[in-house]
């Protein structure tokens, strides 16, 4: 298991989640990310992706990324500080099915420019687990 990614934010195990949801980051994503359970639905595993892009976790992203689509390293912006995260909408991606798509808006600030990023994005089962498969970008 890996051990809590080390954070430029405030993101302690105590701090509020920052994907949004009322638990504690140690409660909420941060048990995804230290590998202790895996996301129980395609909006639980946007959420905890949001929340590694915050605290810089990598191998989070990359482990939860479809085999498929995976790049074969990803370069996070140290300068680029995640602000806020909104679920638009969800289509599938329960515990019952294979396929989801949340589409939501990210916000960030980048070089003191507070910007957004929306998309729509797919994720499928893979192995019983959720995947990030990719996303279509919906402008700011």
């Amino acid at each position: 298991m890996s051990q809590m990614p080390r954070s430029r934010t405030k993101s302690s195990a105590t701090a509020p989640c920052p994907c949004g949801r009322e638990q504690s980051y140690g409660d909420c994503c941060g048990r995804f990310h230290r590998g202790d359970a895996a996301a129980p639905t395609a909006e639980r595993l946007m959420r905890s992706r949001y929340s590694a892009f915050v605290v810089l976790d990598a191998d989070y992203l990359l482990r939860t990324w479809h085999p498929t689509t995976r790049p074969g390293a990803l370069d996070l912006d140290p300068g680029q500080h995640w602000t806020g995260l909104d679920i638009l909408s969800t289509m599938n991606g329960s515990a019952f099915h294979q396929e989801g798509t949340v589409e939501f808006r990210a916000h960030f600030v980048h070089e003191g420019r507070p910007d957004s990023q929306h998309e729509v994005s797919r994720f499928v089962r893979v192995d019983g687990h959720w995947s990030y498969l990719d996303g279509q970008n919906s402008g700011s």
